[in-house]
């Protein structure tokens, strides 16, 4: 989807330019594309033929983009000018684009930057209760049957000391479950902030401390950091996808990023496009619900695409690594990185770079180990079906409700120790992996707009530049006339001048406060103050 602009030399003098059309590229529009790229005999070149003009001779090959070269480009004030893709399509990093859509409630990762009004015990997104349905009603049948049989065949209740030696133990072994998962929850958070100050660091090494040369050779060079920018969102997204066993490259937040580099995972996708096109089918309707509701059956191997493929598929974070790598020794090599400091800190983020790819695959192929799930799984159960035995003497048919409440609670903090365990998954209540790969993206193109500056005399010298502020509000320039000494005896007063104007502000805040108070008790009695 591009968005077509009028070249400004076509604009006549004194027009303003037309609003940039919001629709897709339609006829009209390609009959404009067309128009300019014909030569002087009204015919188009066959190198710029758009794919629906071009003849197939009856093949049902894909048509695809003509690949121009600079030979063949025609002059750029003759193109209407294509704006990115990225201007009107939607956010790639974003789970669902509809903010109505219904599936964006019943999966995740939870979207942090919505804000629920519901108070928390009525909030359904991202609940346990889904996936406690059918345990409950298990719980219940089984809780009823027993009731029944205790008041019409036979007396089943006993002791309930039972109550008290098991609990005990269920406690223990619910803590231990949720503190564990709790755990690498935060664990996986802590690397994933790693990633973010790694490639905000690097992202400053080569963008503002790596020298330009001079003409085309600058350019280059600009063009190689814009890359290179890519190249530390690439790894982020990449990373997102080896936690989530999507090992291709054909997933459209990554495709346009790795597109350009000899991988592994390309050559895969590129060879085995049956294979990567029904990776990216998603389940059935009745095996999404079952999935949603916890029913074990129903859950697919999250590594079923990663066994059944018939070529490597590599190490994607791992490689682009390797090319960031002998891009930063390029720089080296070309002085274009001459502070040894400046050559450290590439290194030593690029290693906190691979130190999150280990942890992060450490925390997720190491699990609570199988036989403590298993056995708190199986105590956990045992108490709750022998429940309504000791509760049946005391409570009567009180006994259905109570349990399945009772139920209710320790299942459900069994079900979330599950549900966290992995934090790197589709859960909603997973990391949202998606936000953070937005958020490297974003901080690469702030750190891309930072202009190329040889002094700082434009921002420290700036005439809004208040450096005494808020003691005097005098500009650069003012005190730039003044004495040194003046300057420091400003200096010395600004710390007592800022303590006693922040105990005003707080002794007026007071004031205000108290007088907010007094207007709504007098508005709520009905007397006037």
């Amino acid at each position: 989807m591009a968005t077509i602009q009028p070249p400004r030399s076509s604009l006549p003098a004194g027009a303003e330019p037309p609003a940039p059309p919001s629709a897709r590229l339609d006829s009209s529009d390609s009959n404009t594309i067309t128009s300019t790229m014909a030569g002087d005999d009204g015919q188009v070149d066959p190198a710029h033929r758009l794919p629906d003009q071009q003849h197939f001779n009856g093949s049902t090959e894909k048509p695809r983009l003509p690949r121009l070269s600079i030979e063949t480009l025609p002059e750029l004030d003759a193109i209407p000018t294509l704006m990115s893709p990225r201007h009107n399509t939607m956010n790639p990093f974003r789970r669902v684009h509809n903010p109505l859509e219904i599936d964006d409630y019943f999966t995740g990762p939870r979207d942090t930057q919505k804000h629920s009004k519901w108070p928390l015990f009525m909030q359904m997104h991202g609940s346990i209760l889904p996936k406690m349905m059918l345990p409950l009603l298990g719980v219940g049948a089984w809780t009823t049957m027993l009731t029944v049989i205790n008041f019409k065949v036979t007396n089943l209740g006993i002791h309930n000391i039972l109550l008290t030696v098991l609990g005990f133990v269920v406690g223990m072994g619910l803590s231990f479950r949720s503190s564990t998962a709790y755990e690498r929850y935060s664990e996986g958070r802590r690397y994933w902030a790693s990633l973010l100050l790694a490639c905000q660091t690097l992202g400053r090494v080569y963008w503002v401390h790596a020298k330009e040369r001079e003409g085309e050779l600058g350019k280059k060079d600009v063009l190689a950091k814009l890359t290179v920018l890519n190249l530390l969102v690439a790894f982020s997204v990449a990373l997102k996808h080896r936690l989530r066993f999507e090992p291709y490259t054909c997933y459209d937040d990554i495709s346009h990023l790795v597109a350009h580099l000899d991988t592994f995972a390309q050559r895969a996708t590129e060879e085995e496009p049956d294979k990567t096109l029904k990776s990216l089918q998603p389940p059935g309707f009745f095996k999404a619900v079952g999935e949603y509701i916890g029913v074990s059956f129903a859950a697919s191997n999250p590594r079923k695409v990663i066994k059944k493929a018939s070529r490597p598929l590599g190490n994607l974070p791992l490689e682009i690594l390797c090319y960031l790598a002998t891009y930063t020794d390029e720089l080296i090599a070309n002085g274009q990185l001459p502070v040894p400091m400046q050559q450290t800190l590439a290194y030593n983020n690029m290693a906190i770079l691979n130190d999150v790819l280990v942890g992060t695959d450490r925390v997720l192929s190491t699990p609570l180990p199988i036989a403590y799930a298993i056995a708190i799984a199986q105590i956990t159960w045992v108490y709750i079906l022998l429940l309504p035995f000791q509760l049946l003497p005391t409570l009567n048919w009180i006994t259905i409700p109570a349990t399945i409440a009772a139920a209710y609670i320790i299942l459900g903090l069994l079900m979330i120790g599950r549900e966290i365990e992995n934090p790197f998954g589709r859960d909603v209540n997973d990391l949202p992996l998606e936000s953070y790969c937005a958020q490297v993206a974003e901080d690469m193109d702030i750190i891309a707009c930072q202009k190329k500056r040889t002094t700082n005399a434009e921002w420290i010298e700036n005439i809004d530049n208040k450096p005494l502020w808020p003691l005097s509000n005098s500009g650069w320039q003012v005190w730039m006339n003044r004495g040194e000494d003046m300057i420091r005896e400003a200096v010395a007063q600004k710390l007592e001048s800022n303590f006693e104007t922040r105990k005003e502000l707080d002794k007026l805040q007071s004031e205000m406060s108290l007088m907010d108070k007094v207007r709504r008790m007098s508005k709520a009695t009905g007397c006037n103050v």
